[in-house]
């Protein structure tokens, strides 16, 4: 597998975490994740990087065309490659087959480091105040234990550990303070930091716990995390500039060319990184109710700089009976601000917090558009499957996903200090 510093990425969802490490150099051995569509977004992933690195992009920049099938592509890269996306739940009866792959595959080397979240909505403060006893009897509070026996096995120098912020007061901390004694009880240490993404140049205004641990005789320096910050500052004008311009309903899956020439933003981060095929560009169609508290919403902040509070709206279109929270349920990306607000999974069930604040487009952002401000580079394709839709599943994944831009300057700080 080379000489390049290995990983396991548990919890992997999309695999924006990996990204970024995998551009940072270092080598994945497994992703472990539980949904299909997700696990199809990996793959076509891993393919992606494989045909780069043999000199073969032409045939992944084919596929995005529409000339291959996702079979087709699949064909071409080496099965036990394909066969390190493991579409299963991590724990119980399916960690011994887990096991099995990620030891096939290491042969004799070791894992340097693992990387990886679990499911963060039994620790988000939304979750939480959407359940009847504040989720305290879900499983997915206690996958860390899980995260902790993958430690154990494989025995990393170091783990990223990536989680909302809601972790730090679930159940008044009790999760965290026990988290911390079963990683000590592992042999690893750790420091918790509170990160935001747009101060690693995210242009979305996303707060993450990021936890750190390594080896607790390991001699290791911490990285400074909180004190990064982006150089230069942009704003989300620069992520929406270039598309198409498509109203509610409109656009297709690929188009041969972008509107306008790359922005700054774009180019510095590599998110156009040279393609010329844009994908995924459609937009959802919008009821003329919704299409009319739009034009409100971009009205109201282009001429006052103010957010539409829901119960302004006139009586005729107001719909929703709870009127005493959520009121910026209707929400502008704002273009002239250095950041949007945080892209959270909700996406999927409706794109009302995320309007274009274009007037003459009326309509909520598109998956492209929503995975830019995740930073994502335009040539990631997001996969789904029938049982759920491809636009469904495609805003989940972007939803969930860690930034990869983010994940890149976390993984080249932890880089300059194992290899130091």
């Amino acid at each position: 597998m080379g000489s390049k510093l290995k990983y396991i990425d548990l919890f992997a969802g999309a695999s924006g975490l990996s990204e970024g490490f995998k551009k940072a150099g270092f080598e994945p051995v497994a992703h472990v994740e539980m949904d299909k569509a997700a696990c199809f977004t990996i793959r076509t992933r891993v393919a992606y990087h494989h045909l780069k690195k043999t000199g073969n992009y032409n045939e992944y920049v084919s596929y995005l065309k529409g000339e291959k099938t996702r079979n087709e592509l699949y064909s071409l890269i080496p099965k036990d490659l394909m066969d390190s996306v493991i579409n299963l739940p991590i724990g119980g009866e399916h960690n011994p087959k887990i096991h099995k792959i990620i030891e096939q595959r290491l042969g004799n080397e070791k894992v340097d480091l693992i990387i990886g979240g679990p499911p963060c909505q039994a620790y988000s403060l939304a979750g939480r105040s959407r359940s009847k006893n504040g989720m305290k009897s879900d499983p997915r509070n206690y996958l860390y234990v899980q995260y902790a026996k993958y430690l154990e096995r494989y025995t990393p120098k170091l783990f990223v550990f990536e989680n909302v912020i809601g972790l730090k007061s679930a159940k008044q901390g009790e999760h965290l303070v026990n988290m911390e004694r079963l990683f000590l009880s592992k042999g690893y240490k750790m420091q918790l930091y509170t990160l935001e993404a747009n101060n690693f140049g995210v242009l979305q205004n996303r707060k993450r716990v990021i936890i750190i641990g390594w080896q607790k005789d390991l001699d290791f320096e911490l990285p400074d995390l909180e004190s990064i910050r982006n150089k230069k500052s942009f704003n989300v004008k620069e992520i929406l500039s270039d598309l198409p311009k498509i109203k509610s309903g409109e656009g297709k899956d690929k188009y041969s060319k972008y509107r306008t020439p790359t922005t700054e933003y774009l180019d510095d981060k590599s998110i156009r990184n040279g393609i010329e095929i844009l994908t995924q560009h459609i937009a959802r169609p919008h009821s003329e109710q919704d299409k009319e508290i739009y034009r409100i919403a971009v009205n109201k902040w282009n001429d006052k700089k103010e957010r539409l509070n829901y119960n302004d709206l006139p009586e005729r279109l107001k719909t929703h009976k709870n009127r005493k929270s959520f009121f910026d349920r209707f929400k502008v990306v704002a273009e002239d601000l250095p950041h949007s607000q945080t892209v959270v999974a909700h996406i999927a069930k409706d794109g009302h917090y995320y309007i274009h604040p274009e007037l003459i487009q009326n309509r909520s952002l598109t998956i492209r558009e929503a995975a830019r401000l995740q930073s994502f580079p335009d040539d990631f394709y997001f996969e789904g499957v029938k049982e759920v839709g491809s636009r469904t599943a495609a805003f989940k994944q972007i939803g969930n996903a860690v930034p990869p831009l983010m994940a890149e300057k976390i993984a080249n700080s932890l880089k300059k200090l194992i290899n130091a």
